[in-house]
């Protein structure tokens, strides 16, 4: 259970239901996520975050697939389960296949476990790696 509940649409206040609104329009979808009802306590930090959101997820450089993957792959090193069951979904949905995500957790574990010999064994950068 969220740590102060959750702020569900008919509860909540003018500013709240404006940020559901939003994401409701946005995602196309006819109810928001456990996530922004658990943060609405703090209806502040509920608008920049969804704002943030909506900004980084947006179409840019990288295609909405690889975005989704990378949110992967980061809520699974910081061992967030919520946000690994969420952006999973949302990669499926943009094309992920199984396939895709057995090769993704596998660089996860790969990545993870040379991050920390690197880290343990205090490695120097090689010179031609370092920006001159």
């Amino acid at each position: 259970m969220a740590t102060l509940g959750l702020i569900e649409y008919e509860d909540a206040g003018p500013e709240v239901r404006a940020v559901y609104d939003d994401i409701m329009a946005t995602r196309k979808i006819d109810r928001v996520n456990n996530f922004w009802k658990a943060i609405a306590h703090d209806p502040v930090t509920l608008k920049r975050t969804w704002e943030s959101i909506k900004q980084i997820m947006a179409p840019g450089a990288l295609d909405a697939l690889t975005k989704e993957l990378i949110y992967v792959a980061v809520s699974t090193t910081n061992g967030c389960g919520y946000c690994i069951a969420t952006h999973t979904a949302s990669a499926q949905k943009k094309g992920m296949t199984d396939a895709v995500f057995a090769e993704l957790m596998a660089v996860i574990g790969m990545a993870n476990e040379t991050n920390g010999l690197a880290t343990g064994y205090q490695v120097e950068i090689d010179d031609q790696f370092k920006k001159r």
